[in-house]
Parts: C-alpha cells; structure tokens; sequence
C-alpha cells in the first residue's frame, strides 16, 4: 500500500464481498426481523448489508435460504436506517428501505424479475418503493414495444402515431410521478427520489444572437442541484446518492483548481453543518478530503490541504486517533509547500565536484527538476527518455535539474555515466541533512518538478513522457494570455476628449 494515502488507508471504509443472508428467528420488539421469498433461488447463503456511499456496503446479517427460497434476517439492535440490499451469491441484489420506524416486514419476489414480481408486506416505505418502480416499468415496457413497433413500420404515417403514443407514455410518467411525490412527501421513498431528480430549469434567456443563454442553464442548474436533497438526513450516507452527487457536482459542474474546489467543498459541508447531521458532515469532509489526497488532476490537491487545516485541525471533523491525525498533518505540512503555484524552496545540493548550485542562477524559461534513487528499477527506465528529453530540450531554454535522493555518491556519478546525463544539471547532497519525504514530498521515486523562470511549481508528479506535452501546452498558454484583446473589425475607433 502507499504509504502517503494515509486518510484513505485510516479512515476509510473496507468494501466487503458477500453472499446473501439469513438469521434463526424472530426479533424482539427493539431488534429486526425482515422475512422473505425468492422463487428461483435455494440452498444457499444471502447477506443483508447497506450502502456506505455508492461502491461500498457494510453488512449486518447473514441468513440461509433453504429449498422453497425462504430466509429470515433478523437481530436483537435495530438497524441505522437507509438503503439496504440483499445480495445473491453472484453478487446480484434487491433494494429495501429501511427506516427507524419498521423493522418488521415481509417481502416474496421471483428471480426472473425481482422489481416486478415483488410484493411486500408491513412496510409502507418498501411498498411504496416498488409500487413507483413497478408502475413506471409497465410504462417503460409499452415504450420499448412501442420502439419495436416504430423499426418494423417505418412509413411517415406509423412514425407519427408511434411518436404521438411516446409523448402520451412520457407525459403520463411524468404525471403519476408528480402525483406520487405529492400524495407521499415527507417519505423516505419520496426523498431519495426527489434527491436523485434533475434540476427542472425554466426557459433560458435569449442571447442578442436568438440562441438561448447556456451559461446561463448551466449557472441555473448548478446553483439548483441541492435543492433536492436533505442534508438533516443521516440515512443518506447509507445511501449511494449522497456520494455521486458529491463526485459530480466537485469533478464535473466545479473548475478544476484549488480555489473553485474549496469554495465549493466549503459550500457543502456548511450545508451539512447546518443541516445538523453529524453522520452526513462527518462523511462530506472524509470523502471529499479523501478524494483529493492523490487527485487524478493535477494542482488540484490544495483542496486536500484546506479540508485537513478547515476541519480536521480545527475539531469540526472529530477523529479519536491522535495518531491518525498527527499522520495526516505532517503529510500536510511535507504538502503545502509544494504546491503547484508555490515557488519551490532551494535543495542545498552540489555537483559532481562538490561546488554548491545555486538555483537563481539557472537562467531558464523552464526548470525540470528530477528527484530519483539511482538504483529505482522506475527511475532507470525513466532514464533513456530523460536524456533523450534534456538533450532535445536544453538549447530551448529548458535546463534539468537531476538529484539522486538516495545511494553513495560513486552509485549517484555511475548513474550519470550509464545513462549520458551529463548535459544536465546533477545534484547530490554531500551533508546528508536533505529529507526529501518531508521537504519535497518525494515518498516514491521519481518525482518530478516544472519550475516556470522564476522558480514557480506549475507542475508535479508528471511522469517523464508527458514533460514534452507538458512544456509545449504552458508556452501556447502563456502566449496566448500575452496577446492583445483585438476589437471586432466593425468596431469605432474611440475618440479622446
């Protein structure tokens, strides 16, 4: 395991691969007792587990099935409420609400369609949950028919009823499920799917062109995407929703830099604050920290930082473990300064005749700095395209900055040797006082630094292919920010009073 994913490592939770379940009895009156039938399945194990975000389930009771596919799950404590499955031993699974209320119920199903054929006994919520499913799957069948029926007659005539018959279909979906949110709120079945519903977004404003606004429908539908959601709800963390609509409102409707990130993430947790929640808060700070850990798009763990410093440090996210959190804040501290946008602090590192380099020195467009164990089986296949990249790059304005991190000097000069490295800038230090886990973040070798001219990180982490990209994209940008706005070519000269 890496050892920098410490958050992820310590506080998360481990996905556990089940079967499906069955306990011996009825439960007492504070306990749970949920009875069930499965025509198609028998002689076998099933799990009742509940979701802990979208790919996670924790599982609380196991039951065998015997020969008529009859089980019982049942228990002494009640259960947390929220969305619970029961799991096939082919990992295949039915969905029940549970809530705090009613634990005591009974459900029979076919494996040939286990949503159609359900039928429940003594749970408002579970009844309620399938009767929705059920109604709009009888709705969504007569449209599949209907789409088979439009390919097989493909005349202008057919076309038109067909379609007339799928708008009719559409509306009366969309009318039973206003009828059925209203006539059931402030359900458990009404809130998931009010949660997991789409902004309805009026019409947009027309542009000066005719077109309709669409940064506007998108500002809308952002601003607009919580409106759903209960975040007093605890039984939502037990849920996949709350955890995809965190990744998509972070990693599709927000910019990718660390700036946008944090005020969105704040924007988030406050809501989880306010909505008084300690599971739902608890759970927004773990998982958005834990996303931006090791974040897949680079510069954009600034917000890892910022959510330790905000919550974490502060007590607002409480974590027993002392140690846990003394772990998180030196990774922090080994972070921070390495951030893309920070100007990387000077190694007090030497040359191969032991003469001090000084990096304001280095006079280059852009500084590559390379940081590797001469004897890392990564850093030595890294090597030949390392050299291939500084020879091809070095008259171009970009210099490299190669330190060996580890092994004796005469290992450190033959790797220069083995490897022609000798137009590049190569560093060592004699005194051995670098560490270079804490002061450069260099947990794995090698690691990689992009220093603009005056010194500035605008990359870490790349690996050695993508330098050449790297470089070319940052000069197209730079040199599109320097060039002059023009005016449209209709445009009157303004004149100076």
């Amino acid at each position: 395991m890496n050892n920098r994913l410490i958050l992820t490592s310590v506080l998360g939770l481990l996905l556990v691969t089940v079967g499906w379940a069955q306990s011996p009895a009825s439960a007492p009156s504070d306990g749970f007792a949920i009875k069930g039938r499965i025509q198609g399945l028998k002689d076998t194990t099933c799990v009742l587990a509940h979701y802990f975000g979208a790919t996670q389930y924790i599982p609380k009771d196991t039951a065998r099935v015997d020969a008529t596919g009859s089980m019982t799950f049942s228990g002494t404590k009640r259960l947390p409420g929220g969305l619970y499955i029961v799991v096939t031993p082919k990992n295949r699974y039915i969905e029940f609400l549970i809530d705090e209320a009613n634990q005591n119920f009974s459900f029979e199903t076919d494996t040939a369609n286990t949503v159609r054929e359900m039928k429940i006994t003594g749970s408002k919520e579970n009844a309620l949950f399938y009767t929705y499913q059920q109604q709009l799957g009888k709705i969504y069948e007569e449209a599949q028919a209907l789409n088979i029926q439009k390919k097989l007659r493909d005349d202008a005539v057919s076309a038109a009823v067909t379609n007339k018959q799928l708008a009719d279909l559409q509306k009366q979906a969309q009318t039973y499920r206003e009828q059925f949110l209203k006539d059931n709120a402030g359900t458990f079945a009404v809130k998931l799917l009010k949660a997991t519903a789409e902004p309805d977004i009026p019409a947009a404003p027309k542009l000066a062109n005719g077109r309709s606004d669409s940064t506007w429908v998108f500002n809308y539908y952002k601003s607009h995407f919580w409106d759903g959601f209960d975040f007093a709800d605890e039984r939502f963390v037990r849920t996949p929703i709350f955890q995809r609509k965190l990744d998509r409102y972070l990693k599709e409707l927000t910019v990718q830099t660390p700036d946008s990130l944090i005020k969105e993430a704040d924007f988030i947790v406050n809501n989880a604050i306010k909505g008084k929640s300690k599971e739902v808060k608890s759970y927004a700070i773990w998982y958005i920290t834990s996303q931006y850990e090791q974040p897949k798009i680079m510069g954009t763990d600034g917000l890892y930082v910022h959510m330790f410093e905000k919550y974490y440090a502060t007590g607002i996210m409480p974590v027993t473990d002392s140690t846990t959190i003394r772990q998180i804040g030196e990774r922090v501290k080994s972070l921070k300064p390495t951030l893309v946008g920070k100007v990387l602090s000077i190694p007090n590192v030497s040359d191969t005749l032991r003469r001090p380099i000084a990096f304001a020195n280095i006079k280059s467009e852009y500084t590559v700095v390379f940081f590797y164990d001469p004897q890392c089986g990564h850093c030595r296949e890294s090597a030949p395209k390392l050299q291939q990249f500084v020879d091809a790059n070095k008259s171009k304005g970009v210099e490299l900055v190669a330190v060996a991190v580890e092994q004796s000097p005469d290992e450190w000069k033959k790797f220069i040797r083995e490897f022609k490295l000798q137009k590049a800038i190569n560093a060592y230090d004699y005194s051995f006082r670098t560490d270079y886990r804490r002061q450069y973040d260099v947990w794995t070798t090698p690691t990689i630094y992009v220093l603009d001219k005056d010194k500035k990180i605008i990359a870490r982490k790349l690996p050695v292919e993508q330098l050449e990209d790297f470089i070319g994209f940052h000069r197209r940008q730079q040199a599109t920010a320097k060039k002059p706005a023009t005016a449209p070519a209709n445009a009157k000269a303004s004149v100076k009073k």
